[in-house]
């Protein structure tokens, strides 16, 4: 892992926190690869978050993100939408750019504590700078309530991307399991 990224990945999840009273913890992992994310309401519906992860799938990887989004969130649903800033620090280039991406879940009926859902993020060449050309992260995760501030999970995640040399690369993919700490 690069210093420099790490360091910029500690001052994002500072900066979230920091300016938002945080709302969630999110601790994933799999025999490859970790992340830790935080993210707290700036204003009703706002959410701030930061994340940092950080992967042996294919080669060495190193990403930070930050990310605004609209949430509106029920007994039934939570959704999301909005833009996210992302650096990656791979094997195969660096760089990143400005992705709009979003969630949603929903909560089962017969199941009330367990919720399944996604979500996704594009990044278009557009927005992108370094080695970056262009780049997603899809996930899909089944939540379960455990305690009233706890949800553990299992998913699958799968990011990949697109640099310079022309060659689309699978940065990070595989199932995970995790929990999400809610405030």
């Amino acid at each position: 892992m690069n210093a420099i990224t790490f360091l910029a990945g500690v001052a994002t999840l500072a900066l979230t926190t920091s300016m938002a009273q945080a709302s969630g913890l999110d601790v994933n992992i799999n025999n490859e690869a970790a992340r830790f994310a935080a993210s707290g309401e700036v204003s009703p519906g706002i959410e701030l978050g930061g994340s940092l992860l950080s992967s042996d799938d294919n080669g060495g990887l190193t990403a930070a993100g930050i990310q605004l989004m609209g949430t509106e969130s029920t007994r039934t649903y939570e959704v999301g939408a909005g833009p996210r800033l992302s650096h990656y620090d791979s094997d195969h280039g660096q760089g990143g750019g400005l992705g709009l991406g979003g969630f949603g879940y929903v909560y089962l009926p017969a199941v009330p504590k367990l919720s399944v859902g996604g979500y996704g993020v594009y990044t278009p060449g557009a927005l992108t700078y370094q080695d970056f050309d262009h780049g997603s992260e899809l996930g899909a995760r089944a939540r379960y309530r455990v305690a009233h501030n706890v949800q553990a999970y299992v998913g699958y995640r799968r990011v990949g991307a697109e640099f310079d040399d022309g060659d689309n690369e699978t940065l990070d993919s595989g199932p995970l399991v995790g929990v999400n700490l809610l405030f």
